[in-house]
């Protein structure tokens, strides 16, 4: 196959994964393709995403975000504690513990030069000491009224659809927004692409780096707070299980772990894909261990199938 053919199929290959997984859980399970159930997939795939979304930016650079979970579970203990004293004003104050943490992230990634891999590592421990000292080690319960009050806009509908799906939407078209039409989202394919290159040309590069893991902590702590809203509470652990996905999502997207190829958009099928395999193996019956193991797989397979052998000919 030419390369040209190779790189569409690339690009075509997500989708038509996307479509024929639906197609296989649908007839296996005819209740999955139910208005509602349909709804409530799109309503889970949306936390999914932003989270996904923000660390799109960072592995476009060719870099990793192992701190989002941790970030995303203190985001939501800081919204549970501060909503009784502050209202409103805890969802800023949460989103501003984010930002602050990938700035510490960002800071060790390009003024310390430590490995994003490990910088990100470091951060999250961080952020999970954090949410232990802030909760206590326990869990924080939002009250009913304080959700009627100030947790609407998450727990909602709005024209019969979930809140959640909406605020997916937003954050998409943000990100595309940033990916597409600024200085930020065509500096990041360049230095993906080619760092020596991207500094020779005059890009910024630690700039965007550290914009990058800013926006990476801030939708991650964005993330804890849809999630928080949903569960109504905030959890030192909440976010625990959503690495693993949140990366899958990418990847599976066809975003390449060697930076310089994805998008956002790309994501957006990649957290499909990771929802319709979980959500349908649990339709179809399949244990939970085994879906983890399924999640494992289609993950490998995707690095495999989207990484740059030509960045890294010597895998180590």
């Amino acid at each position: 196959m030419n390369p040209a053919a190779a790189a569409r199929l690339r690009d075509v290959a997500p989708i038509l994964t996307l479509i024929l997984l639906v197609l296989v859980v649908g007839i296996g399970s005819r209740g999955f393709l139910s208005p509602e159930t349909l709804l409530v997939l799109a309503a889970d795939t949306s936390t999914l995403f932003i989270m996904a979304a923000g660390i799109t930016f960072v592995i476009l650079l060719g870099g990793i975000d192992l701190s989002v979970q941790a970030v995303a579970s203190m985001s939501s203990v800081v919204m549970a504690l501060l909503l009784p004293s502050l209202g409103y004003g805890a969802f800023p104050a949460a989103l501003a513990a984010g930002a602050l943490l990938g700035l510490a992230n960002g800071m060790a990634f390009t003024r310390l030069r430590v490995p994003s891999f490990i910088s990100s590592l470091a951060v999250g421990g961080i952020a999970t000491a954090l949410a232990l000292a802030f909760s206590g080690t326990r869990s924080i319960p939002i009250s009913e009224e304080l959700r009627h009050a100030y947790l609407w806009w998450i727990t909602g509908r709005m024209l019969g659809i979930p809140a959640e799906i909406w605020l997916g939407l937003i954050v998409l078209a943000i990100c595309l927004f940033a990916e597409r039409y600024t200085l930020f989202g065509r500096w990041s394919l360049a230095v993906g692409a080619g760092e020596p290159a991207a500094v020779a040309s005059g890009v910024p590069v630690a700039l965007v780096k550290l914009l990058a893991c800013v926006a990476s902590a801030t939708l991650a702590a964005f993330a804890g707070m849809v999630l928080g809203g949903r569960l109504v509470a905030g959890s030192p652990t909440l976010a625990n299980e959503f690495l693993l996905p949140a990366v899958a999502a990418v990847v599976v997207g066809g975003t390449a772990l060697t930076g310089g190829v994805g998008s956002v958009w790309r994501t957006l099928i990649g957290a499909l894909i990771v929802s319709v395999v979980r959500v349908g193996m649990t339709f179809l019956g399949v244990d939970v261990f085994v879906q983890q193991i399924v999640l494992g797989i289609v993950l490998i397979l995707a690095v495999w199938i989207t990484i740059d052998r030509a960045k890294i000919p010597i895998v180590k």
